[in-house]
């Protein structure tokens, strides 16, 4: 066996810099929402995953208390402020602003970090479950930067355009 040694590692020889992480992390992410669906079931799943979004979206949010020395923002400026600070994972064009009297409904593109991921795993689909993430994380920075202001907001997806290769979503925010 020893002998054969370095023919089996030319064999099996794959340059560090050919690893795929991104390709990895896709595999297993579309295997953890699977797997966790199937032992827990979905609401656990849908739990899981809002969990998964809403603690670092707290952790940014007391980050951007603390920098700008304040406890709340109006909604206009948290949504800018939350968006230049998250332009790494996320490209977020507003369609449309609307004000009622109990809510502010914005309609934005968003272009985000698991986009590429729920393309290319079979079993992932836009505005399903792993799309959770990003619901805990938006509504979590937010309520935590608006603080009295609202009383509740809620992001709901609504369409992927796939043609702008974006999730059409709504932000409400209940006053």
């Amino acid at each position: 066996m020893d002998s054969n040694k370095n023919e089996i590692n030319e064999r099996i020889s794959n340059p560090i810099e050919n690893i795929n992480s991104v390709k990895g992390f896709e595999v297993i992410t579309e295997s953890l929402v699977y797997k966790v669906y199937d032992v827990f079931g979905r609401n656990s799943l849908l739990s899981i995953l809002y969990q998964t979004g809403a603690f670092p979206g707290n952790l940014v949010a007391e980050r951007i208390k603390k920098e700008y020395n304040k406890e709340e923002f109006e909604i206009v400026e948290a949504l800018i402020i939350l968006m230049d600070e998250l332009k790494e994972f996320y490209s977020i064009q507003i369609r449309d602003i609307e004000q009622f009297h109990d809510k502010y409904r914005v309609i934005i593109e968003n272009h985000c970090f698991l986009r590429k991921p729920i393309k290319n795993r079979e079993k992932l689909k836009f505005g399903k479950a792993l799309c959770r993430v990003n619901k805990g994380y938006f509504e979590t920075a937010f309520k935590k930067l608006l603080g009295n202001k609202i009383s509740k907001v809620e992001i709901n997806f609504l369409e992927n355009d796939a043609e702008k290769d974006v999730c059409v979503e709504e932000i409400n925010f209940y006053l």
